[in-house]
């Protein structure tokens, strides 16, 4: 083939490329719908909640119920503590573990209107469910949550630490001291307490599972303090997974991208939050229903009985 017919066909698979990016285009703001039913898309309703925020002044409300998730005692007979289990993610997964035959300790800060209606809706799936508010930060106060749970269930068989703090801050130099030591200590701390606290009363068998983030894994330029703890967070993942293989506990972690819950309408500016999750490939935020199957996977020794040490992320296709 000659130069000039080697040009001209370099120059129509260009074209032909062109053309076919200019189709892609039409079609590049929707966003991605591929579950049991539609899930609502940017933009949201510009709003922002006072801290620790409340689910039921989210709009539109977070979906968490996932009324076509099928139970099938994947956790039947077993009793799960989670901290953060008054909204978002963690309702979610109180629910599905439910579904799943377990019974369940919510363990929240003060939002009692949101911990009670995730009450209402784990005995809706005929299970027992009690109420442990109380700071995790405080080792007392964590090791008083598992020893409540102990007394009325008798055994603690999953725990879920999935309780944070986030708020961002633009410029890495006004960062306060307060505002880092309130992350650390949230995200951190509470992981180190609740943990020790319950591995004293696991059998062979029992799982942890933390909620790591997609900015442990990438980082967030607003988040210096969030995304640290949540990279420290993965590694205590691995390292506690190693410490307790001996003692047949296994630890794994779910690392999300942006989900739909309080967390980020008590952080993010209105203008921000009514975008939230628009600039993920999927085009929107997860829901936290499709979110906690992960947990159900991590914490049934029928599903991951093999699994340990891994960071499980679940980020709407970065």
């Amino acid at each position: 083939m000659s130069a000039q017919a080697e040009a001209k066909k370099q120059r129509s698979i260009q074209r032909r490329v062109a053309k076919d990016d200019r189709s892609d285009r039409k079609i590049d703001g929707k966003a991605m719908q591929a579950g049991a039913r539609l899930y609502p898309v940017p933009p949201y309703p510009k709003q922002q909640l006072p801290k620790p925020g409340q689910e039921a002044k989210v709009k539109p409300a977070p979906l968490f119920d996932a009324p076509y998730y099928k139970g099938s005692e994947k956790l039947a007979g077993k009793v799960a503590l989670i901290t953060g289990g008054d909204s978002g993610i963690g309702r979610a997964v109180a629910v599905l573990y439910a579904r799943e035959g377990a019974d369940i300790a919510i363990n929240y800060l003060n939002e009692h209107q949101d911990a009670e209606r995730t009450q209402e809706a784990v005995e809706a799936e005929g299970r027992r469910c009690i109420l442990l508010p109380g700071d995790v930060t405080d080792r007392t106060i964590s090791r008083k949550v598992v020893a409540d749970t102990m007394k009325t269930f008798g055994r603690l068989d999953v725990l879920v630490n999935n309780a944070a703090f986030q708020v961002h801050s633009s410029d890495f130099a006004n960062l306060t001291e307060e505002h880092f030591d309130t992350t650390l200590k949230t995200n951190l701390y509470g992981y180190f307490h609740m943990s020790q606290a319950a591995i004293a009363h696991m059998e062979p068998g029992s799982a942890i599972i933390n909620t790591g983030s997609v900015t442990g894994i990438r980082g967030s330029k607003e988040l210096v303090d969030y995304s640290m703890t949540k990279g420290g967070i993965h590694a205590f993942t691995r390292a506690l997974a190693a410490n307790l293989i001996d003692r047949g506990i296994r630890v794994n972690a779910v690392a999300p991208g942006p989900v739909w819950t309080p967390l980020n309408p008590s952080d993010k500016e209105p203008e921000d939050v009514s975008t939230f999750g628009a600039k993920t490939p999927m085009k929107r935020p997860a829901q936290p229903e499709e979110i906690a199957p992960a947990y159900v996977f991590l914490a049934s020794p029928h599903c991951s009985s093999y699994i340990t040490g891994e960071i499980l992320p679940i980020i709407g296709g970065y």
